[in-house]
């Protein structure tokens, strides 16, 4: 089974920044006031790796209780969504 890299996810999400200056890293936050994709781009993105997810041979699950939760939701950050996604990728085997 192929595989999709943290860089891959990065790139994703550079790509749907309005500031193409923005470079994507671990760090970047997704949600909250300093984010960088408003609400629309970042359901873009989802839909994007759920779309990247079923070519891979998986289901990526981005709907949760604490999905907007910005303590505990996997788009805290461009790192924790990357682990995320890399974790449902592996969990699929």
């Amino acid at each position: 089974m192929s595989k999709i890299t943290r860089a891959e996810i990065y790139t994703a999400i550079a790509a749907l920044c309005d500031d193409k200056s923005h470079s994507v890293d671990a760090e970047s936050i997704l949600i909250g006031g300093d984010s960088l994709l408003d609400s629309m781009k970042l359901v873009e993105l989802c839909l994007a790796l759920e779309d990247k997810a079923t070519d891979l041979g998986f289901d990526f699950d981005w709907t949760s209780d604490a999905a907007m939760s910005k303590s505990r939701s996997m788009f805290r950050t461009a790192g924790s969504l990357a682990t995320e996604f890399i974790h449902q990728m592996d969990l699929k085997k």
